[in-house]
């Protein structure tokens, strides 16, 4: 059997850090977990029965869940502005034989296409 009170004060501190940091901890998901023993994590544990679910808010609504599994499918992935012009930051080239200079990055905005 897992604490609920030692669940309940890390859900406490933890929101106030998130505060200061300038984030909603009402849009985070709290999952108590044992990533030793698998606990929580894909299916419901028999270890936790007080613990009954979390609940976050997005964008989309309020989303509820109980495992860790299930707060990750409900992480909503970021808007790309792929409207916008092509910004690529290089972060390194490569000289590959028999292929030339390969420039690698991230596209932060902007769409690539192949042969455009």
């Amino acid at each position: 059997q897992w604490s609920e009170d030692r669940f309940n004060e890390i859900v406490k501190e933890t929101s106030t850090f998130i505060k200061k940091v300038g984030y909603n901890p009402k849009a985070v998901a709290f999952v108590p977990i044992s990533g030793w023993h698998g606990d929580n994590m894909l299916e419901e544990s028999s270890n936790l029965p007080w613990y009954k679910g979390w609940t976050k808010e997005t964008k989309g609504g309020v989303v509820k869940g109980k495992t860790l599994l299930d707060a990750i499918d409900a992480i909503e992935p970021p808007v790309r502005p792929s409207d916008k012009p092509l910004r690529l930051p290089l972060q390194d080239v490569y000289k590959i034989g028999g292929i030339g200079t390969v420039p690698v990055g991230r596209v932060e905005t902007g769409i690539i296409k192949a042969g455009h």
